[in-house]
């Protein structure tokens, strides 16, 4: 288990430096930036960001849930309209198309509201040409993973970067389809839920996340 998310980012952040630098790895990284992903990824990706040298930024997506199991994840939603649906789990758990639209739709609106709290208008996100590398604190069925993503490909972005401390292995697996490097310390056959692999889990602030970015920036 990780101690906490900062435990987490150091040890990831040694296990990306070690990765990137290896010849075989993708190239690009001095010109690159870490994409947190809010609210949990950004403490871990801050770490991360100061080991390599590179821009903290945020990338915004949002998991659609099973409305009676929220866990369960139908897709995920992300910036510039991106929508991905796990389509096994939309057919298995019966939800008609227009309660997944009216799901979308609110996913949508929530992505852009955290977007307008932590991105400046004067500061839209920039990824053309560059590496990417997106940092979550864990990653359960990987649906946000592929809508960020998504969101990097349509932003005309260079090789594009999964690190995570702790991933179930199929989704790892799963996600190198979508992704040029996936990074993860730990993959377990039976995942369980992120939390279980810190001892402490607390939620994360959008004030807190603004601090981690303001830092960055100065």
């Amino acid at each position: 288990m990780f101690r906490d998310r900062t435990d987490a980012g150091r040890q990831l952040a040694e296990m990306v430096a070690r990765r990137l630098a290896h010849p075989s790895g993708p190239p690009g990284v001095e010109g690159g930036l870490v994409l947190g992903l809010p609210r949990g990824g950004v403490p871990v990706a801050a770490l991360v960001a100061d080991t390599l040298g590179v821009p903290l930024d945020v990338l915004v997506v949002r998991k659609i849930g099973v409305p009676w199991q929220p866990e369960l994840a139908l897709g995920a939603v992300g910036e510039r309209g991106v929508v991905v649906l796990n389509a096994d789990v939309v057919s298995a758990c019966g939800v008609g198309p227009d309660e997944l639209d009216a799901l979308i739709r609110r996913g949508s609106q929530e992505v852009q509201d955290v977007v307008g709290q932590l991105r400046p208008a004067a500061r839209p996100l920039d990824v053309t040409g560059r590496m990417a590398i997106v940092v979550d604190d864990g990653v359960a069925t990987g649906a946000t993973a592929r809508a960020a993503a998504g969101v990097l490909r349509q932003s005309g972005s260079g090789p594009v970067v999964l690190a995570a401390p702790v991933a179930a292995l199929s989704t790892c697996e799963s996600l190198r389809s979508c992704f040029d490097e996936v990074i993860c310390i730990m993959t377990p056959r039976r995942f369980g839920s992120v939390g279980q692999y810190y001892e402490q889990f607390d939620q994360v602030s959008i004030a807190h996340v603004r601090q981690f970015l303001e830092r960055s920036s100065a």
